[in-house]
């Protein structure tokens, strides 16, 4: 590895970044610990995390906030297009180290840093995703990933800090937990089979809450605004307030399994009570004021679009494009959900809009119609069946049964 004197190194605090501080400074590297608070962090949190990198000899460390940045960037065009991989996972850690990448080269190039590391391992997203985002923002530094190169262990990097006199929580060190605002990841030996689930004392998040309860989101062009009767400046409040509602109920945990951008499964445990409500309270609304095509088109859109983002590919001219489309979506999706909570699980009860294309003025499902007659419908069908009519003239086949 070639020996650069100022290095920046996206840090975390964790067991990664921790051993990655301590030997770039073995080797000679003047380390400047650069950490990206995208909504996990309190403020003794950072204090905490500074008075860490500091123990460990690094030259300087830093902290910003990019949480609002990172909705207005992100998150928003998540919630737009009710992302969930595999019907799963919000996209919790993937859209989150974008955001991280992105700050972190615009960082390395404001000291003038010769090069940049991290802390990914060999056999994630996260390499491709902070390797690809450096490379096109700052290509001229070099990259530097000391665990990936290494081939480490977790039980090696204890053993290498434990060595180097470092103090930490090493029993806490065997799960990798990364908290952000839009969910947190916990990943351990559980998460390296396919089917042991997490033990009750891995979820960061503990079950307290045992009472029903009952909530109502509110919604203005798409963006969560309100919750009950409580009104907020930005969505990004909204989100704090609801997760601190909701994740006392062990609502939003659940395990992803998923394509890696490496080309082999994954899996990771994740709770997003936030994050999991929003969505599919958006999702419930969107079913009452968008008409069928403008869904159709926003979910195709949309499930491209999360697993671009999920294999890093932000910074892709085409990720605006789509979230143009988005927003354009949204002009009419306001109004009120309403969610009853309870421990593990949640129900969306239903919605209020003024926007609500299910109006009784023009009928009611299954009911009374007002909008046409019987002989309306009947030549309608006529010629809405009109072609498959023809073709079966025409060709005169039989509907043959896929029975043996």
């Amino acid at each position: 590895m070639k020996k650069k004197n100022k290095v920046v190194l996206a840090f975390s605090g964790g067991l990664d970044t921790s051993f990655c501080a301590v030997y770039l400074k073995e080797q000679g590297m003047d380390v400047h610990a650069f950490t990206i608070n995208t909504g996990g962090f309190s403020d003794a949190d950072v204090k905490r995390l500074e008075k860490h990198a500091k123990a460990l000899g690094v030259s300087s460390f830093k902290c910003v906030n990019v949480t609002k940045d990172y909705y207005e960037k992100i998150l928003k065009y998540l919630i737009f297009g009710n992302v969930l991989k595999n019907n799963t996972y919000p996209l919790s850690v993937s859209a989150e180290r974008v955001s991280q990448a992105v700050a972190a080269a615009e960082y390395a190039k404001a000291i003038k840093a010769d090069a940049i590391a991290h802390g990914s391992t060999g056999a994630g997203n996260d390499q491709v995703r902070f390797d690809m985002i450096f490379n096109i923002l700052m290509p001229e530094a070099e990259i530097i990933t000391p665990i990936r190169d290494l081939k480490l262990s977790r039980e090696a990097e204890i053993e290498f800090l434990k060595k180097h006199g470092v103090k930490m929580d090493f029993e806490k060190a065997k799960y990798s937990i990364n908290k952000g605002i839009w969910g947190t990841s916990v990943g351990g030996k559980e998460t390296l089979t396919s089917n042991l689930p997490l033990p009750e004392d891995a979820w960061p998040t503990k079950v307290t809450k045992t009472k029903t309860e009952k909530i109502t989101l509110s919604f203005h062009k798409g963006e969560l605004k309100a919750i009950n009767s409580k009104n907020f400046k930005h969505p990004v409040d909204a989100i704090h307030y609801l997760n601190e509602i909701a994740a006392p109920y062990g609502i939003g945990r659940d395990i992803h399994v998923g394509d890696t951008i490496i080309g082999i499964k994954g899996r990771v445990g994740f709770e997003a009570a936030a994050p999991v409500l929003i969505i599919k309270a958006h999702h419930a609304l969107e079913k009452h004021v968008l008409t069928k095509w403008q869904s159709y088109w926003k979910d195709s859109m949309a499930t491209w679009y999360g697993n671009w983002l999920h294999e890093g590919q932000f910074l892709d001219p085409v990720m605006r494009n789509i979230e143009a489309f988005l927003q354009s979506t949204q002009a009419f999706v306001n109004g009120k959900v309403h969610i009853a909570l309870a421990p593990h699980r949640y129900l969306v009860e239903g919605i209020e809009s003024e926007h609500d294309l299910m109006s009784a003025k023009f009928g009611k499902y299954g009911e009374i119609n007002k909008a046409w007659s019987g002989e309306d419908v009947k030549g309608f069908t006529k010629i809405f069946g009109n072609q498959a009519a023809i073709f079966y003239q025409v060709n005169n086949v039989a509907i043959k049964s896929n029975e043996n």
